[in-house]
């Protein structure tokens, strides 16, 4: 069943028939081979999956906060609903050879070349568009449904998780139970899919920002653990607010029924004990008790065997693109031998320490023929993708090594996403003072009219302070005018290993700690301190201003109230902008 916040229900009737199992087949019943080789004769899958969606909607029409309670559509369920069968082993192809369709409503069934990512032909598209079209009861839902709708669905389908259900609160992540349209979690299925089929031993997942890189990278690691509870796996990655992230989001994971009839993981916490996460200097210091420039020489002793320090059986990096040449030498080091369990995930467009590559000789590990390419953004919408790659493209220096899919170490262009949105705002102010005022009431009119909730905030900041303003301390005495809640995530070490995503409050980070982490709504502020003057590598700054930019989900907003290279491009956007708009305004 797939229940979507702004579809309805669908009910799936799963079949693995091949060919073979077919013997003779009409509208009605259908004669099959069971693997026994006896013949059998069962009702139509096209018949058990209206059956059965019938029986779901008589049982969800007795509950009267699902029905509509007025008008000609009274006591009728207030979504629509509709029916479809899959076919896991059959191909387009062998339903028309075999004349199926004559048997089969083509916009009722789906085969295995439009349900597999990994297949040639599969368009996110055409699946999209097969399911809508599977809606025998066709209106569309004026809103989505809200959470009440969707727990009340489960409540009568699953009644096992009543319990938790009225005494749990609900984990962030849950939303992996539902496929909605809009919702980017609908990636977390396909991603969890890909970190099944990643295979094993050593691996290189290259991606775009957004692409789901980092819920690859969970997924895969609660799949070992859950393998092989014997393991001791090390997830690394740079930053510290990105492990404190991971490692909120693997405890979801863990804590999350494997599908909606598994209620073994809501019954106990599950703690990852096998799972250890770390940013990388901190497992130096506390792990392995070493110095960062100790690294050569550790490294010459353990080749030597005169040194023994902890081994992993797997070892899982994200954000490898800011790893060292040394770093990756000593990580695959410590790795088993026997399991050789490396996955190294990256994306070459956000790396801001600009580290020279060449994973042969870093790891002393091939990733030739053992990597795969992530070139679909699922976190942003089309107009923020667009916005921000405009913007890279125009900047860097490595725009012509900008490939669609190609070597080591290149940069990939993401195609776009299927989700839409307003376009990213740019903000000009005669202060920083002024600036912030214009924030503070923007971030209060999403809250109030857009229902964004005031945790999927946040602010991006370059430097703390600049010669003219103390740049935090007036984001936050903007916020407490305005009587928004914050948290200051970067303020010191301690404040980045313990922000908590779900606290309620409007979240303020440098651009730096910002990777991996995503929000509805983002802005960046005082973006007239990039290209920061002190830091000679342009480059970076393109990067950084890049990152900034895809951290947001669905609203973008930059502002800026003195001049930079940078708002130089932006002015010319507003100016473009304006002029379109009197443009239709004429035609108007």
């Amino acid at each position: 069943m797939i229940i979507g916040p702004d579809l309805g229900i669908v009910v799936l009737e799963v079949k693995d028939y091949t060919k073979n199992t077919l013997f003779q087949i009409n509208h009605d019943e259908w004669h099959i081979v069971t693997t026994s080789g006896d013949q059998a004769v069962i009702k139509s899958p096209m018949k058990q999956a209206r059956d059965n969606m019938f029986h779901v909607v008589d049982v969800l029409k007795k509950d009267k906060n699902l029905v509509q309670l007025e008008g000609k559509y009274k006591f009728q369920l207030k979504f629509p609903y509709g029916h479809g069968v899959v076919f896991t082993r059959m191909y387009a192809k062998d339903f028309i050879q075999e004349g199926l369709y004559t048997v089969i409503e083509p916009h009722l069934c789906l085969t295995r070349d439009e349900i597999d990512p990994d297949k040639e032909g599969f368009s996110e598209e055409v699946l999209m568009e097969k399911i809508l079209n599977m809606f025998v009861v066709p209106f569309r839902l004026r809103e989505p449904l809200s959470t009440e709708d969707i727990n009340a669905i489960r409540y009568h389908l699953f009644p096992e998780v009543r319990i938790s259900a009225e005494f749990k609160p609900p984990v962030p992540y849950q939303d992996q139970l539902l496929l909605s349209l809009h919702d980017i979690k609908t990636m977390d299925l396909h991603q969890e899919n890909l970190a099944k089929q990643i295979g094993d031993k050593n691996r290189l997942i290259r991606g775009v920002a957004g692409s789901g890189k980092t819920i690859i990278l969970a997924s895969r690691a609660k799949m070992l653990s859950k393998q092989n509870p014997d393991w001791k796996i090390l997830i690394l990655c740079y930053n510290i607010s990105l492990a404190n992230a991971i490692q909120q989001m693997i405890v979801h994971m863990l804590n999350e029924p494997e599908d909606l009839f598994d209620f073994s993981a809501s019954a106990k916490e599950v703690e990852n004990q096998n799972i250890i996460i770390r940013n990388f200097h901190a497992w130096l210091k506390h792990d392995l008790k070493i110095r960062e420039y100790q690294l050569p020489e550790i490294i010459e002793k353990i080749e030597k065997g005169e040194a023994i320090l902890p081994t992993y059986d797997a070892v899982l990096i994200d954000e490898g693109q800011d790893f060292g040449a040394d770093w990756l030498r000593l990580v695959s080091l410590l790795i088993n031998a026997n399991t050789q369990s490396l996955l190294l995930v990256e994306d070459r467009a956000q790396d801001i320490y600009k580290r020279k590559r060449s994973y042969l000789q870093d790891t002393g590990l091939s990733f030739q023929g053992r990597s795969k390419v992530l070139t679909i953004n699922y976190r942003n919408t089309k107009q923020i993708v667009k916005f921000a790659w405009d913007f890279f493209r125009k900047h860097s220096m490595f725009k012509n090594k900008v490939v669609s899919r190609d070597l080591e170490g290149e940069i990939i262009a993401p195609q776009s996403t299927k989700r839409k949105g307003p376009e990213p705002g740019i903000m000009k102010a005669a202060n920083f003072f002024e600036e912030m005022r214009l924030v503070a009431r923007q971030m209060k009119k999403l809250h109030d009219e857009r229902k964004v909730p005031l945790d999927e905030m946040l602010i991006l900041y370059r430097v703390k302070r600049t010669h003219k303003y103390p740049i935090v301390d007036i984001v936050q005495r903007s916020l407490q005018e305005a009587g928004l809640p914050y948290y200051w995530i970067t303020e010191n070490d301690i404040s980045k290993r313990s922000f908590k995503k779900e606290d309620g409050k409007i979240k303020i980070s440098t651009i730096d700690s910002s990777k991996g982490l995503d929000f509805q709504a983002v802005f960046i502020v005082n973006v007239d301190s990039m290209p920061f003057p002190l830091e000679e590598d342009k480059e970076r700054e393109v990067s950084l201003l890049y990152i900034g930019m895809t951290r947001a989900k669905q609203f973008l907003c930059l502002s800026y109230s003195a001049e930079s290279e940078f708002t130089h491009y932006f002015d010319e956007i507003l100016q473009e902008r304006k002029q379109e708009k009197s443009g239709l305004e004429k035609i108007n």
